[in-house]
C-alpha cells in the first residue's frame, strides 16, 4: 500500500537500561513500545483508552531546497535513542507503538510528503494519536494533508487549527516547488482552493529571521503570531489568553514544532541556529495548555539535525518534549501514575 519508502521499525532499535523485567513501575520506554506494520491487512482499530503511534520522517530534502544545513534526515534515529531510556510514567493502559519510518530514497520531496500524509491518515483511522519525528520541517505539509484527508471522512469541511512553534513563518512563495520554508503558504493556497478555513498560529517568531514581506504575507493571510520576545518577557497568562482565543475557533488542533524556535543553548543541532530563542520550559507550559483543550489530533517535532548536535542535546530536548506530550495525554485520560 505504501511502497518501498515506508519501512516498519526494526525492534532492535529500542534498547537500553533494564531495571526490572516484570515490575512496570521500573519500566523504560524501550521495554514498552511495540512495533506495528501499517501494511498489515489484519490491523484493527485501537480499542483501548489511549494509543500512540510514532513514525519517523527520514527526509530533509525540503531543507536542502531551502538552502539550509541538511542533517535532519537522521533526526528520527537520534530522537528514538533518547526516548529509549525514559521512564514509563503512565499506566499500562497507555500503549505506544512504533509504526516505522518514511524515507526519501529515489523519490521526490512531494512523493515523500504524500506518503507521510497516507501514513498519518492510516494511523488516525486506527484510532491512534500520531507523533511524527522529523526530519525537516517540510514534514508539516504532508502531516497536515494526512489529518485533512482523515477528517474529510467525517465532515465535508474540516476546521483544523495549526499551532506552529517556530522562529520562522514558513510562508515563502514556491515557484520551483515546496521547501522547508513554504509549507504554511502551500496549506493556505490549498485551503483557499478547497474553500476550507485556514487557521494558523505561529509562536516564537523572530523579527530578525523573517523579511518585512513575510510579515506582510502573514497579515494578508490572516495569520496569528506571537513574537518570541513577547513569550519570553510577557506574563504567561497573557500569552495563554491569546492561545485560548485561537483554540476556541477550531474543531481540531495540529501542533508542529520546529526545533529552531528554541535558544541554541538548548537546541544547537538544527538547520538554522537561534541564539535568542525560547526556553523549552516556556514552550512546554503552552504545549500542555493546548493539549488540555482535548482538541489536539496530532503532533510532530522537526529539524533535529544530529550532525550539528552537541552531546545529543537537541535530540534529548525533542525526546523530553515528546515525553511531556505523552504524559499530558495520559493525564487527560486519567492514566498517569
Amino acid at each position: 500500500m505504501f511502497g518501498t519508502n515506508y519501512k516498519p521499525i526494526d525492534s532492535t532499535v529500542w534498547k537500553g537500561r533494564i531495571d526490572s523485567h516484570t515490575n512496570f513501575d521500573a519500566f523504560r520506554w524501550h521495554q514498552w513500545i511495540k512495533p506495528i506494520d501499517l501494511r498489515s491487512d489484519d490491523l484493527t482499530s485501537f480499542k483501548g483508552k489511549l494509543g500512540i503511534a510514532l513514525v519517523g520522517f527520514c527526509c530533509d530534502e525540503g531543507v536542502n531546497r531551502n538552502k539550509g544545513r541538511t542533517g535532519a534526515v537522521n533526526g528520527p534515529k537520534s530522537i528514538r535513542k533518547e526516548l529509549a531510556n525514559l521512564p514509563c510514567s503512565f499506566t499500562e493502559e497507555v500503549e505506544i507503538f512504533d509504526a516505522g519510518n518514511i524515507f526519501n530514497e529515489n523519490s521526490t520531496l512531494e512523493e515523500s510528503q504524500k506518503l507521510l500524509g497516507d501514513v498519518v491518515e492510516k494511523i488516525l483511522s486506527l484510532n491512534l494519536f500520531p507523533i511524527i519525528l522529523g526530519g525537516g520541517h517540510e514534514i508539516a505539509f504532508g502531516h497536515y494533508n494526512g489529518i485533512l484527508n482523515y477528517l474529510k471522512g467525517e465532515v465535508s469541511k474540516p476546521n483544523i487549527g495549526i499551532i506552529n512553534f517556530d522562529a520562522h513563518f514558513d510562508l515563502r512563495p514556491y515557484p520551483n516547488g515546496g521547501t522547508s520554508g513554504t509549507m504554511f503558504r502551500q496549506i493556505a493556497d490549498m485551503c483557499k482552493e478547497q474553500e476550507l478555513n485556514y487557521s494558523y498560529l505561529c509562536m516564537g517568531i523572530q523579527k530578525h529571521s523573517n523579511t518585512v514581506e513575510l510579515f506582510k504575507t502573514a497579515d494578508r493571510l490572516g495569520v496569528n503570531y506571537i513574537l518570541a520576545k513577547d513569550i519570553i518577557y510577557s506574563d504567561i497568562w497573557s500569552v495563554l489568553e491569546r492561545v485560548h482565543d485561537f483554540i476556541n475557533h477550531q474543531d481540531n488542533i495540529y501542533i508542529t514544532i520546529c526545533s529552531d524556535v528554541f535558544s541554541s543553548a538548548f537546541a544547537p543541532g538544527v538547520s538554522s541556529l537561534q541564539p535568542l530563542g525560547l526556553d523549552p520550559e516556556q514552550a512546554l507550559k503552552i504545549i500542555k495548555y493546548i493539549l488540555k483543550s482535548k482538541k489536539v489530533i496530532s503532533f510532530d517535532i522537526a529539524e533535529v539535525s544530529p550532525r550539528f548536535d552537541k552531546d545529543n542535546t537537541t535530540a534529548n530536548l525533542a525526546a523530553i518534549i515528546i515525553y511531556s506530550v505523552v504524559n499530558t495525554l495520559a493525564q487527560i485520560h486519567d492514566l498517569s501514575l
